[in-house]
């Protein structure tokens, strides 16, 4: 019996290691960098005000210089020696591999922005890029602190954390009619989001997520509520 129940906590432990070495830095780091990731909320709100051809002129610039930095990092060790001596301590290990050479959060945050507001309606972009940056951060926190079961490549609680505050942003969002079919258009696209955000593949889940959740969102209103998305 007492055999039985030490593989089953042997398996347990084994699995919460796995998922918080998914993380690669320290909590309280993790709260720093949600804290800075939060900031790009300014985005979703900002673009609500202005037009999407004025939004792209203030992305496209900002955008091009973060990635230009992130960029040069790998191959100019000056770049690199001062971007790691300030920002080294926010980077998980995958955004320091040499080898792979991936974009750091904040690249892919300002590049997921740029693609959305680029390729979307603005409701559908303001709707995804606000999920991603709220709910990518309650996720985090949520599955660093509580995270005892694994959902996909994610803990549940993690999980079940980015669909909830998903939800409460889609209540609170801005709709192009405020129908009663678009809050169920909202709730079904952030399930989606919650399943790309625990799936185990390569694409950057700040990329991935918003992506998803916009094109699950034009879908479903061309299908569900076609009028209503012409009046964009």
């Amino acid at each position: 019996m007492s055999g039985a129940g030490g593989e089953k906590f042997n398996l347990r432990g084994t699995e919460l290691r796995q998922l918080d070495e998914t993380a690669t830095i320290k909590y309280r780091h993790e709260l720093v960098r949600k804290s800075i990731h939060l900031f790009s909320l300014s985005i979703p709100i900002i673009y609500f005000f202005i037009s999407r051809s004025f939004a792209l002129l203030l992305l496209v610039p900002i955008t091009s210089a973060f990635l230009v930095v992130d960029l040069a990092r790998y191959y100019f060790p000056p770049v690199g020696q001062w971007f790691y001596r300030w920002f080294g301590w926010l980077l998980r290990r995958h955004e320091t591999d040499l080898t792979q050479k991936r974009l750091n959060g904040a690249s892919n945050v300002l590049l997921a922005a740029l693609l959305s507001v680029f390729i979307f309606p603005k409701i559908i972009a303001i709707n995804a890029i606000s999920i991603l940056i709220i709910s990518d951060t309650t996720s985090a926190l949520v599955g660093r602190r509580f995270g005892r079961h694994r959902f996909l490549a994610k803990s549940l609680e993690g999980s079940l954390g980015f669909f909830i505050s998903a939800v409460l942003v889609v209540l609170v969002a801005p709709k192009i009619g405020r129908l009663p079919i678009e809050y169920i258009i909202g709730f079904i696209a952030a399930a989606i989001g919650t399943v790309v955000e625990a799936l185990p593949i390569k694409i950057d889940d700040n990329i991935s997520v918003p992506l998803s959740i916009g094109f699950s969102l034009w879908a479903l209103y061309a299908l569900l509520a076609p009028a209503i998305i012409f009046l964009q």
